[in-house]
């Protein structure tokens, strides 16, 4: 956590307080070790951090396996401008049951828990504790930190594994996740417009607002990628909020913005949609390289291009 004057070109904020599964994917950038980090309470307190340039970068929860897209900060990069994803991050996600100590599993009668993890691990919750009440928290560590509050009237809490080694609480179940392969994805967020040089092994993140609500405005959009042989690994709406039936697309791609079927996919739906969002290219959490047809490689839109060129300048067909 940073300490107070600490330099911001040297903090990254987290959601907190120390061990959440926050603080776990921000272990994961190289380098953010040994420099300051800052624990805040929300999506949105993260991202002020940078753009108002208290912090170099913010770690947020983007997506969860079970759950789909964290709508907090969907909606929190579609709105605030001047934010780039730099790199993503995954974190399995696993969860426990603690107590003050002295208690019992038969004692519990309300649970508290983050909306998220309470979604995750309901089916155990109710297979065990069928008459519990859920009192909602504000991350998981604050979930059970919040057990010694003098007013609280909860009697266990869903936390992470290693929160045992921070509190002083009762372990009374372990692994109480309904999906043992659940998995959340972070991303780091800067206000850096460096790009990270493209792997092979890439993704493009965007956010993209139709032009107008009419039948098959959704598929042109789609067709600006297909086209291209450009891979959609995410495609969430959200609602844009001035008016019903107004919604903004996240969408995550496979591929670099230097790739020439991303770039071109790009200058299409630019060209198509009043409001094109870039918020980064950067390198794959699980590594694995891209896929895609050769008759979408590089060489093949540079050749298009070249062949274009030549007829306008006049050149002889080769």
């Amino acid at each position: 956590m940073t300490a107070s004057g600490a330099d911001p070109a040297e903090t990254y904020s987290y959601l907190g307080p120390a061990g959440t599964f926050t603080e776990a994917a921000l272990k994961q950038v190289p380098e953010a070790q040994g420099t300051s980090w800052r624990s805040v309470n929300n999506v949105g307190e993260a991202l002020a951090d940078v753009t108002s340039g208290r912090s170099i970068a913010a770690m947020i929860a983007i997506e969860n396996s079970i759950e789909g897209g964290v709508s907090a900060a969907q909606d929190a990069l579609a709105t605030v401008p001047g934010l780039r994803i730099v790199g993503e991050y995954l974190v399995p996600v696993d969860f426990v049951l603690v107590a003050r100590p002295g208690t019992a599993l038969a004692d519990v009668r309300t649970v508290n828990a983050h909306p998220v993890a309470y979604a995750q691990s309901r089916g155990w919750l109710e297979s065990r504790l069928p008459d519990h009440g859920h009192i909602p928290a504000s991350s998981n560590v604050q979930a059970a930190a919040s057990l010694f509050d003098a007013d609280s009237n909860a009697d266990a809490a869903v936390a992470p594994p290693g929160i045992v080694d921070q509190l002083d609480v009762e372990l009374l179940a372990e692994h109480i996740g309904d999906n043992p392969n659940a998995v959340t994805r972070f991303v780091l967020v800067s206000r850096s417009r460096r790009i990270p040089p493209r792997t092979g092994a890439d993704k493009t993140s965007l956010i993209v607002e139709l032009p107008e609500d009419q039948p098959g405005a959704l598929l042109e959009m789609l067709e600006q990628f297909s086209t291209r042989g450009v891979n959609m690994s995410l495609l969430e709406s959200r609602p844009i909020g001035d008016e019903l039936g107004r919604y903004r697309f996240v969408i995550d791609l496979d591929g670099h913005i230097e790739d020439e079927r991303v770039a071109d996919a790009l200058l299409g739906l630019r060209r198509y949609s009043p409001n094109v969002i870039f918020l980064g290219s950067y390198p794959r959490a699980d590594r694995r390289e891209v896929e895609y047809h050769s008759k979408y490689d590089d060489e093949v839109f540079v050749e298009a291009r070249d062949w274009l060129r030549a007829i306008l300048s006049g050149e002889p067909e080769a």
